[in-house]
């Protein structure tokens, strides 16, 4: 889904101050800077630029889909990254100048997605490969932002073009011919051995490169002769395969494998002189330097800083790699949040990104969480149909309600008082729980729903609260007598549901695109606006007076509303992935907003209080 400009295009833009997230799975994606100062990476349609030593971050927009590969030239001036789009649509590459932060050129050629792209050490030139409906390499004038000679990768039945270098037995090295505007390829002889290569290195001096394998060894060929030097280990292969290599100046090579272990070894034994063991497989190694330090990346989305002397990791960044289900403050605070995804809640230091907090309940999934209102637990909704109280300063588990509903536990709220839950399941049933101390004991069974609850607020007084479910209705209930009050009914899978602060109107949205103001008394419609131009609104919160209100869905962009005029004032382009949830911060200073490729964004509230 490519981002669309809202017709409204003299909308102000929303700022983006600060984002978690790092796609761990493009292949080398993560890059330190020739500064040394900068950690380069992609996620999502956006290509981060990460100070290493503060939390400052530039971001360079400009793709209109997901980032594939990205480079960066030797003296740090370019940065080159290329995109996946639609079978037999063209995939931009663009070129961005690194101390201006700004795009320089967009080059299209290739079909359907960059695989890998490479610039030239003297910075005259970059080449790219095209992915598997495409496989061509393409040689760019930098200078002149245009293509100088092209010419079809794989050869026949080869196989993909996975890397700078080619996979299934072939390996080929391409030499410039710019006078004829041709490059020219030579096959290298492996002999017997048949491999898939998964990645490669060439070492400094332009002597060897080296090959990693699926099967989990090392090739290592010379260019000029094209035939293969060695090959190791004998035994004991690397896991999942050898997915990174980086050749070091001092000699020997680091390894990363797809089991997550990261390796130091040499030629020609390739047997582990150190290493680690990371979280997911290994995608990047970038070096710091001559390589003293040096930062890998892995497939979950873990950002790891180790010292070449020491061989031991820091986790330096870390965020959500699944989608991310919902986001929530404290009471009054916004200088932590919580988010959940798949499998573990975490709680984040707001201006530092930092996770401060991961609870894990592995092979489960977390669809909503909530703090109590005195901050002492953090109650979550679990797929298993088991509600879960967690310590928010220790993770320790404090309680579970077992068998809370039948089709697993959908959406989660809490009353002011710390007295009570509401819960709703994929039953469509809504519950009230009573909890004191160490007990809770449920109170009553809510069945009116006939899906799944997406959505539970709970008015200021506790005395009342609002449901929202994906079977088309909005039920508003008293929680003192325990029944139904109100019902409103649409033509829509409701996602969303917010009080007013007032709390005599409530404001819906859903599958219907539609955002609707409604009566609380008497369940009627007030007005209804055009909330998007395309896709499900999933998430929306409104500011504490009142005035504003948020919402973000599947059209990857984030909408301020004015409440009274019911008209978009900022857009916020950033996301790319459907946004599941967004929240004003108290206080009215950030809002955040999560989505379904595990990404949190924090933007500037355009409104001070």
């Amino acid at each position: 889904m490519d981002h669309q400009t809202p017709p409204e295009t003299d909308l102000a833009e929303l700022e983006l101050d600060a984002v978690i997230g790092f796609n761990g799975h493009v292949p080398a994606g993560l890059k330190c800077h020739p500064d040394q100062e900068h950690l380069i990476y992609p996620l999502g349609c956006t290509v981060l630029i990460q100070a290493i030593n503060t939390n400052e971050q530039k971001f360079l927009h400009g793709h209109g889909n997901n980032v594939s590969c990205m480079t960066i030239s030797k003296s740090g001036n370019y940065i080159a990254s290329g995109q996946v789009t639609f079978m037999g649509f063209k995939a931009d590459i663009i070129l961005w100048d690194y101390k201006k932060n700004e795009l320089l050129a967009r080059l299209s050629l290739h079909k359907g997605k960059i695989e890998a792209l490479a610039f030239s050490p003297n910075e005259l030139y970059l080449v790219s490969l095209g992915g598997p409906d495409d496989g061509s390499v393409v040689v760019w004038s930098i200078a002149k932002k245009d293509a100088i000679c092209g010419s079809p990768a794989a050869g026949l039945n080869v196989g993909n073009a996975t890397t700078m270098v080619f996979s299934s037995g072939t390996i080929r090295v391409w030499e410039l011919d710019l006078p004829n505007r041709k490059i020219r390829p030579t096959e290298c002889q492996t002999g017997q051995l048949k491999r898939i290569v998964m990645s490669i290195s060439m070492a400094d001096d332009d002597s060897f490169f080296y090959i990693g394998t699926t099967t989990g060894d090392v090739l290592k060929v010379n260019p000029k002769t094209k035939l293969m030097a060695d090959t190791g280990p004998k035994k004991d292969k690397y896991s999942l395969g050898v997915t990174v290599i980086r050749c070091l100046k001092m000699g020997g090579l680091l390894l990363g494998s797809g089991a997550g272990l990261l390796v130091f070894c040499k030629s020609p034994s390739y047997k582990p002189i150190r290493k680690i063991q990371l979280q997911g497989g290994v995608t990047s190694i970038t070096l710091r330097g001559e390589g003293h330090q040096f930062f890998v990346g892995t497939e979950e989305s873990h950002i790891y800083r180790i010292s070449f002397t020491e061989f031991q990791e820091t986790l330096i960044a870390t965020c959500h790699f699944e989608a991310v289900q919902d986001i929530v403050f404290p009471f009054g605070t916004a200088e932590l949040f919580a988010t959940c995804a798949k499998r573990d809640i975490r709680v984040w230091h707001t201006m530092s990104n930092r996770e401060l907090l991961r609870i894990t309940v592995p092979n489960m999934t977390c669809h909503g969480i909530d703090f109590m209102k005195d901050g002492k637990s953090i109650i979550s909704a679990w797929d298993d149909g088991k509600i879960r109280a967690f310590a928010p300063e220790s993770g320790r588990l404090m309680y579970v309600i077992s068998n809370a509903h039948r089709i697993g536990v959908t959406a989660i709220a809490t009353t002011s008082d710390c007295k009570r839950i509401i819960s709703g399941g994929g039953e469509g049933e809504v519950r009230v729980w009573q909890i004191c101390g160490h007990t809770q004991k449920l109170e009553e069974a809510l069945k009116e729903h006939k899906s799944s609850v997406s959505c539970i607020r709970v008015k200021k007084n506790n005395e009342e609260c609002v449901t929202a479910s994906t079977d088309g209705t909005c039920i508003i209930w008293d929680l003192v007598r325990l029944r139904r009050n109100q019902m409103i009914l649409a033509n829509t899978l409701f996602q969303c549901v917010c009080y007013h602060p007032e709390e005599f109107q409530i404001i819906t949205s859903g599958t219907d695109r539609k955002i609707a103001y409604w009566e609380i008394f008497d369940g009627s419609v007030i007005r209804e606006l055009e909330g998007s131009l395309s896709g499900a609104i999933n998430g929306m919160d409104i500011s504490q007076e009142g005035l504003h209100f948020v919402t973000g869905g599947n059209d990857h962009l984030i909408k301020v509303w004015d409440y009274n005029e019911g008209e978009v004032t900022h857009v916020g382009v950033g996301h790319s992935g459907n946004i599941t949830r967004i929240r004003i911060s108290p206080g009215n200073k950030y809002i955040i907003s999560v989505s379904a490729d595990g990404a949190i964004l924090r933007w500037k509230f355009p409104f001070a209080s």
